[in-house]
């Protein structure tokens, strides 16, 4: 007895366009033809129909399943390959439904790199956009200090993020004269803020331009001159410690 091609993905539970289309990929044999020319299938063609659903079902990709060759041949390669592809899927799902309760729990920003949820309403816009950018161009362990660095806030920072653009120079200098003192801790207990090159992920040109461009579109002018005046502080003292 023989099966037409219609009868055959019925028995395997397709479809006629997947039966055609295992054919024209070289999944499936064509079958021998009948006097009047439709195809005939048999025992072996529907045993090969159901060995790809199965594997097909199971999320092994066509050309792998190709590879895998007929029901006979050892196909554990290539579902540990598949086995491992789904644990490390797996753990990227279970880890963004981590994220995802952060953000709910805690009403965050969505686009707020990771471990930063629970920070992200303390901090200004500016700050929380300066953050994402430095998630693209620094190491985990970069960010994993700078959490650290968020986390532990000083009131300098509020007034920082208060301060109006057009500030005259006295306020900028208080300013920046009490900040000089908290930023060189940080840098003692924080490599990265002391040598951001050290940890870059990409070239140091591009993530220097990157963090100079996002710092001048991302902050007004009475801040920038605060952090200029800050970085000229920290460079005094350490040239008179010398």
């Amino acid at each position: 007895m023989a099966w037409s091609t219609r009868q055959l993905a019925a028995l395997a539970g397709t479809t006629l366009r997947a039966v055609r289309h295992y054919h024209e990929v070289g999944l499936l044999d064509e079958p021998e033809r009948a006097s009047n020319g439709y195809k005939q299938y048999r025992t072996e063609h529907l045993l090969r129909l159901l060995q790809i659903k199965r594997l097909s079902d199971l999320g092994v990709p066509l050309a792998q399943i190709a590879a895998m060759g007929r029901a006979d041949e050892d196909p554990d390669e290539a579902i540990r390959v598949l086995d491992a592809e789904l644990a490390a899927t797996i753990e990227r799902l279970q880890r963004i439904r981590a994220e995802l309760a952060v953000i709910l729990r805690d009403r965050a920003p969505a686009d707020v790199p990771a471990g930063f949820g629970h920070l992200a309403r303390e901090l200004s816009e500016s700050d929380r956009s300066m953050i994402m950018i430095y998630s693209r161009l620094f190491t985990p362990e970069a960010m994993a200090q700078l959490t650290d660095m968020v986390a532990h806030r000083h009131p300098t920072d509020d007034e920082f993020d208060e301060l109006p653009a057009d500030a005259d120079a006295a306020a900028i200098g208080d300013l920046a004269a009490r900040m000089a003192p908290v930023v060189r801790e940080l840098q003692r207990r924080h490599p990265w803020a002391a040598d951001p090159a050290a940890y870059s992920q990409r070239s140091v040109e591009v993530t220097e331009d990157a963090v100079v461009q996002a710092l001048r579109d991302l902050y007004n002018p009475a801040q920038l001159q605060v952090l200029r005046r800050v970085d000229a502080l920290i460079a005094e003292s350490a040239d008179d410690h010398r």
